[in-house]
């Protein structure tokens, strides 16, 4: 599925991020994203890394997260439990495809990239807090594959880097999605007005990755220009995980698509043409009628003519014309008047 960049109705990419929603159990992993189809996502996406590729395996206070949702934790012991191995990828993959969903992943180091091409992946994603990491944009793009970057940490002069880079070899098709790096991310911090400022500052594709409670955001981001929609999915609050608390269910989720679609709908196109129902309504617009018995020879005064509903009779933009003119016939009150008296 192309990632369209218009504002006219088209359809929105809905990936349904499974991260750490799996408990570590493949059974869970490869359900979620059957669940994923039934909730009506388009893509699922997991991310490709190990806690060795990620981080190193130290417990000093650089290393120890300090407040927020994994207060206290080390960053090796945090991504030691999220991590998706990677010999579940091959049937996650072959899992996604038989549902028709599309399936791609993260890529956080050269080796993930390259262990994720046999794959043959739609797109890679480059995640907000490896938006700094030029030469593994670099690596990312230089593959040809669409490229959808989230901007969570980014400061301005990050994501025009990281798009300048991508575009130093060759690769054009970029989807930027604004991001607020808090978890959850509290919904007066989404600036989600920042979505058209990106695609017009970089003539990109845009879209939503979110972390705030809820569907709200998503809905909002769709009326303003968004066109992929990136939310965590869990098959069951119940198993938990660094992510469950701000990771939609699959109700959950089939609700925020089925608004998404209403959303798109409503946005429509741009278009000044009535249809037949709207066209059968301008019969009860205004138009000028004779409001009181007007004899032959008199004249039409701002008291026996008036626009009213409905609109049968004169437009009222003739109106000045009429008035001080003179009457050819009688005309009773409810008359509608016509150019040809």
């Amino acid at each position: 599925m192309k990632i369209e960049s218009g504002n006219t109705n088209q359809h929105t990419l809905i990936i349904a991020e499974l991260s750490a929603n799996h408990g570590h159990d493949k059974s869970i992993a490869i359900e979620t994203v059957r669940a994923a189809k039934r909730a009506g996502a388009d893509a699922i996406k997991i991310q490709t890394y190990t806690a060795d590729t990620l981080t190193i395996n130290c417990d000093n206070e650089c290393f120890t997260i300090k407040g927020g949702l994994w207060d206290g934790r080390t960053l090796y012991d945090l991504y030691t439990e999220a991590y998706t191995p990677w010999e579940w990828h091959k049937e996650i993959f072959e899992t996604a495809k038989e549902e028709g969903l599309l399936c791609f992943s993260t890529p956080f180091d050269k080796t993930s990239v390259d262990f994720l091409e046999q794959f043959d992946p739609p797109y890679y994603k480059i995640a907000s807090f490896e938006i700094q990491d030029i030469p593994l944009i670099e690596y990312t793009a230089s593959k040809g594959r669409p490229i959808i970057m989230s901007t969570g940490i980014a400061e301005l002069e990050d994501v025009e880097l990281a798009v300048k880079t991508c575009r130093d070899v060759g690769n054009n098709d970029i989807t930027l999605l604004k991001c607020t790096s808090s978890y959850p991310a509290p919904i007066e911090e989404a600036n989600l007005a920042t979505i058209k400022d990106l695609k017009d500052r970089f003539d990109v594709k845009v879209g939503l990755s979110d972390h705030t409670l809820g569907i709200v955001t998503p809905l909002v981001a769709v009326t303003l220009g968004a066109k992929v929609i990136e939310k965590h999915f869990i098959l069951d609050n119940s198993i938990g995980g660094p992510d469950a608390s701000f990771s939609l269910d699959e109700q959950q989720f089939s609700e925020m698509v089925k608004q998404v679609r209403q959303v798109e709908k409503t946005i429509g196109k741009v278009s000044y043409e009535l249809t037949d129902k709207v066209k059968e309504s301008r019969k009860f617009s205004r138009s000028l009628f004779v409001v009181k018995d007007i004899k032959e020879g008199e004249e039409f005064t701002e008291e026996n003519v008036r626009s009213i509903r409905p609109g049968y009779g004169l437009h009222p933009k003739y109106f000045s014309r009429i008035i001080g003119t003179t009457a050819e016939k009688d005309f009773s009150a409810g008359s509608p008047l016509k150019l040809d008296l």
